[in-house]
């Protein structure tokens, strides 16, 4: 599962973690960004057919329109298993991958009621490219049909005790193959399936509750926070 993000960093400091020279839509950087929700319009990077790098913003949250004729609920994640080959986001696979770039995400574990928020990034606390999926049409209004679905697979050992679901997160060289128009779905099935960064990669620890409130904003947000002894989970060998 992924359903909140970080992007804290300028879409330049992401074009440069990708390495990408040039990329169109730099101008469209904002302020940092602690506690990003679905519904909202974080910053993705793509590539035209003609191999033109872009730097966009986009709703979290895809359907296709025979989905919302039906009153389908938006989807913000994609399963993998299923993302390939599923009616819901078969076209995407093959011409609409993108990489969302953040520099962690947020998952709760918990009863209803008292969830606590954990904050997962890269153990070297660089930027991390999350494989996605988007109608993103730059020759039609944004606001017709438009949107993105971050890639998901099941959690590696160690990460199944925060969330048994998880972006796929790419390095910098894999995530630039994921968005060349000119590789085909299957093999790109094969890169997220198979290059996705293992857990050991990976730091997490609990963070504030007050990551629980969308409205929420600030760097405090991703500062680890101590929990009460009773509420402290056994730690995966290695991981913490």
């Amino acid at each position: 599962m992924c359903g909140r993000i970080s992007q804290r960093r300028t879409p330049d400091e992401y074009m440069h973690a990708i390495g990408w020279d040039a990329a169109d839509g730099l101008e469209l950087a904002g302020p940092p960004r602690y506690n990003t929700p679905p519904g909202t319009t974080p910053l993705l990077l793509h590539q035209l057919p003609d191999g033109a790098n872009h730097v966009d913003r986009l709703h979290w949250g895809y359907r296709p329109h025979w989905a919302a004729d039906k009153g389908m609920p938006f989807a913000i994640n994609a399963r993998i298993e299923k993302a390939a080959s599923g009616r819901f986001f078969a076209g995407l696979w093959k011409k609409g991958r993108v990489i969302v770039p953040a520099d962690g995400w947020y998952e709760w574990t918990g009863k209803p009621g008292h969830k606590q928020p954990w904050y997962i990034k890269l153990a070297n606390d660089k930027p991390m490219f999350l494989a996605a999926l988007a109608n993103l049409r730059p020759d039609r209004d944004p606001a017709k049909g438009s949107g993105f679905a971050i890639v998901t697979a099941a959690a590696d050992a160690g990460m199944v005790d925060v969330h048994d679901r998880r972006p796929v997160v790419l390095d910098a060289a894999d995530a630039a193959l994921w968005l060349d128009p000119d590789l085909a779905p299957e093999p790109a099935q094969q890169l997220a399936r198979s290059m996705s960064r293992p857990a050991d990669e990976f730091a997490w620890y609990p963070v504030s509750k007050r990551v629980n409130h969308a409205g929420n904003e600030g760097p405090d947000l991703i500062a680890a926070v101590a929990l009460p002894e009773a509420e402290e989970p056994s730690p995966p060998p290695g991981l913490f």
